[in-house]
């Protein structure tokens, strides 16, 4: 017992390392975009579900941070504060779904087909949310949602949804290498972090756990993958199902996707499992307490529709298209670490890693990071060092 479990560590602790540059690379960028997109404007810019409302809100989310929590939190201080319902959820979509280091992995792991499709399935997935929502979430829901939203009751990384330290004066270079902006990236870099180790190193170990321990054939009966047809149906339906007990985040669940794949489950089925990471327990639970029982079912519904509607088209698509891969070789992890470009790009990474920390550290990181679990909607200054 103990080697097989010192086996699933070692699994787990490779297939990090392989993808730890990414990962850092992905939330170097996604905090510079934060840095110069305030949070402030957001309400402001999204007050319909008009087409044009939820391009941005899409734009937005997929310029924001992809920690799932923080994505639900900014979504209702969105609603909170004027913004539509529809386009807050679409942020949320767009926010966890279409961020750079989310591709980033997909494209490591499991190749740039499953990014791609991941991509575009979640702008499928953000079209079919609003025709969904029109249809079910009528005035009296919206106004129920509201009066339950502005009791203010504590979700998780309210801090973190709160922070709005972006610069917005000046040429976009200039904000960026300004002081102002170097404290906002890293902020914005080492809060993500904050909020998605946890997420990530679990999403891992399950990763690693299944694939030392699980015959691959079980995912192959799960989706029923001895009939191709019924794995079309069936894949799409089961995948945001797995993903809601597993409570790991979009990019805690990719290497957990990658051992889906290899075992059998469809291309659909994947896609749909990345998907999910909006309707995991503890998130459903956060939906009642922002927005009460009776609407939390309802999005938990409406949510799933969209996700494994979306993950339906995509296999449809692509198929027709013959961009699923015949292989089921998704690069789960080498023998050992070695050096490679992986190895050399990490060491880069944990350089600039190291340098933002410092930066963090000395800019009043550490009470911003204490804050960072406390309710309130009150937004933290980016400090002018």
């Amino acid at each position: 017992m103990i080697s097989a479990v010192l086996h699933a560590l070692r699994m787990a602790a490779i297939m990090g390392w392989e993808i730890l540059w990414a990962l850092i690379f992905g939330f170097l960028i996604s905090g510079a975009i934060q840095a110069v997109v305030s949070h402030g404007e957001m309400a402001r810019l999204l007050p319909d579900d008009r087409p044009r409302s939820i391009l941005k809100a899409t734009f937005l989310g997929a310029a924001s941070s992809s920690c799932s929590y923080a994505a639900v939190a900014i979504g209702r201080s969105i609603f909170r504060k004027g913004g539509n319902f529809t386009a807050a959820m679409a942020f949320q979509f767009a926010s966890t779904n279409l961020v750079v280091e989310l591709g980033l992995i997909l494209a490591i792991l499991l190749g740039w087909r499953f990014t791609a499709a991941t991509w575009a399935g979640g702008l499928v997935m953000i079209v079919l949310l609003v025709i969904l929502m029109r249809l079910v979430f009528r005035k009296h829901l919206v106004d129920q949602a509201r009066a339950q939203a502005d009791k203010g009751l504590a979700g998780r990384m309210e801090g973190h949804a709160a922070m709005d330290m972006a610069v917005t004066e000046g040429p976009l270079a200039r904000r960026l290498s300004s002081a102002r902006g170097l404290t906002a990236i890293s902020h914005y870099f080492w809060m993500d972090w904050a909020s998605l180790w946890f997420d990530i190193a679990l999403g891992l170990v399950i990763a690693g756990a299944l694939a030392a321990w699980v015959p691959s054939g079980l995912w192959a009966r799960v989706f029923d993958a001895g009939d191709p047809a019924a794995t079309r149906i069936v894949g799409p339906l089961i995948g945001p199902l797995i993903a809601v007990v597993t409570f790991v985040c979009s990019i805690g669940n990719v290497p957990l996707a990658a051992v889906l794949w290899n075992g059998g489950a469809s291309f659909g089925g994947v896609i749909a499992f990345i998907f999910g990471d909006l309707i995991v327990l503890p998130i459903l639970d956060i939906y009642r307490r922002y927005y009460g029982l009776k609407v939390a079912a309802l999005l938990g519904l409406v949510f799933y529709a969209a996700m494994a509607g979306a993950a339906w088209l995509i296999e449809i698509l692509f198929g027709g298209l013959h961009l699923i891969p015949t292989q089921r070789a998704a690069r789960l992890m080498p023998e050992t670490i070695s050096w490679n470009y992986t190895t050399w790009l990490d060491l880069i990474g944990i350089g600039l890693s190291a340098l933002l920390l410092w930066r963090f550290m000395t800019t009043g990181g550490p009470a911003m990071l204490k804050a960072m679990e406390a309710p309130g909607e009150h937004d933290h200054a980016c400090h002018n060092h």
